[in-house]
């Protein structure tokens, strides 16, 4: 699949839709970094729609891995490039969420991503023994402000976390900007500046998966699912585990919701999804994030803290489709 049926796809499959109730709100869509970006903000804050926007495309030029000319896809082409601030920093986050989660989270997948399944571009299967001989090492990326250098083997792949720091970015120029209220959307991460409503998609209908209106001032909520990118069947999703570089099949879907940045959520999302199911659960646990989880036998596991991060929470059974609502 090219990279531009690839985001004409994901007009069709994304992992959230947001509601807005408030007349004076108004949105506007791009297609940007892979997916369609929708930002919501009040009418009197639309002048800050075309500085986001552009924040978001410095950010695409910066960290793609399909743009030839980003720093990501020259350091992947010549093992050695030039970093920009935002380059340098999300690399810096890459090697810290490779901490936090124990190598789970792990930018070098890209020698899997990129050289073996394709994802996005020519896709294929790739085998076993290939697979076996891909070099996920981390050890070989060194980097500082000014450059990067890597290993002749190894790809940076920063799908796991760009995203979430697209939003970020944006979030921190409208909070620059006294902005109060905002819905910041790319695809499976949203950013709520003020409270918002939520609907995350349902794998297996057209229906909404779960619906929920967020509780505090600021909040982010990223879904990471195996069900939406892989090549000729489920189980050659994108979600690959960098220790047994195989896809996973432990979960279906995964939201996390938290005041926590958008990076570190789409990060975990990422990590989560590829650890074996009881490490996932205690690794989330131990964060103050909330989770709504289903896993591969349809199992629907909601964390014990949901009610500290939203409110009017309606989950509809997905093997049942019967909504069942959880009252604060």
């Amino acid at each position: 699949m090219s990279y531009r049926r690839q985001t004409q796809a994901l007009f069709l499959a994304t992992f959230f839709l947001f509601l807005d109730v408030n007349a004076d709100v108004v949105s506007k869509s791009k297609v940007l970094m892979g997916t369609i970006v929708t930002l919501s903000l009040e009418e009197n804050n639309k002048r800050h729609f075309k500085p986001a926007f552009e924040i978001l495309n410095e950010v695409e030029n910066s960290l793609s891995s399909y743009k030839k000319s980003s720093q990501i896809s020259l350091l992947n082409k010549n093992k050695r490039a030039t970093l920009d601030s935002y380059s340098y920093e999300a690399l810096c986050l890459g090697l810290e969420y490779a901490k936090i989660t124990d190598g789970y989270f792990n930018v070098a997948i890209g020698s899997i991503t990129k050289d073996l399944y394709r994802f996005g571009e020519d896709e294929r299967v790739p085998s076993r023994d290939e697979l076996r001989r891909s070099d996920t090492s981390l050890n070989s990326l060194a980097f500082n402000k000014k450059e990067a250098h890597i290993d002749a083997r190894v790809k940076i792949d920063l799908g796991g976390m760009g995203k979430g720091f697209g939003v970020d970015k944006v979030s921190d120029y409208l909070k620059e900007k006294s902005v109060s209220y905002a819905v910041i959307a790319l695809s499976g991460d949203i950013r709520c500046l003020g409270s918002c409503t939520i609907n995350v998609q349902n794998p297996f209908s057209d229906e909404p998966f779960a619906e929920f209106e967020t509780l505090k001032e600021e909040m982010g909520v990223s879904t990471s699912g195996n069900y939406n990118r892989y090549v000729k069947q489920m189980k050659n999703n994108h979600l690959i585990n960098p220790k047994t570089k195989e896809s996973q099949d432990n979960f279906i879907s995964i939201t996390l919701i938290s005041e926590l940045k958008s990076s570190d959520l789409d990060a975990y999302a990422t990590a989560v999804s590829v650890m074996p199911r009881k490490q996932a659960y205690k690794f989330l646990d131990g964060l103050n994030i909330a989770y709504i989880i289903l896993e591969r036998d349809r199992k629907l596991v909601v964390s014990e803290n949901i009610k500290e991060y939203v409110k009017d929470l309606v989950i509809n059974d997905a093997i049942k489709n019967k909504p069942k609502r959880i009252e604060n």
